[in-house]
């Protein structure tokens, strides 16, 4: 059963950039035609991806997000990463990290607050 659990800090600041991380077990993230997401959803709107990162490095990005978005891994550690620069508080929002064939596999979430 593959486990995602997300880290980062709660609380960012207007401008800066926020990392997060993503935790694999149960699973690798060089596992053939494996897709590792990130998804969030801000208070009270829907889900928003926000992009992905295959089981060979290959990156895909949301348009709407791609100037602003990177997403790694750490094969060592079998770790996702997402960073996003510049946030402003419409970033605020629990993010998540998602996989598996219709993205049956979730973490639990992180809740991120933009504000000064």
């Amino acid at each position: 059963q593959v486990q995602l659990q997300e880290s980062g800090p709660g609380l960012v600041k207007p401008s800066q950039t926020l990392s997060l991380t993503c935790t694999v077990s149960g699973g690798s993230i060089t596992t053939k035609n494996s897709a590792w997401n990130w998804i969030r959803q801000p208070p009270g709107k829907g889900l928003e991806w926000m992009g992905a990162i295959g089981w060979d490095g290959t990156t895909f990005d949301s348009p709407s997000l791609k100037l602003h978005t990177s997403i790694s891994r750490d094969t060592s550690k079998n770790q996702i990463s997402l960073q996003l620069t510049s946030v402003t508080p419409a970033d605020t929002a629990v993010y998540y990290c998602v996989a598996g064939p219709g993205w049956r596999y979730w973490g639990q979430g992180t809740q991120v607050t933009v504000s000064s």
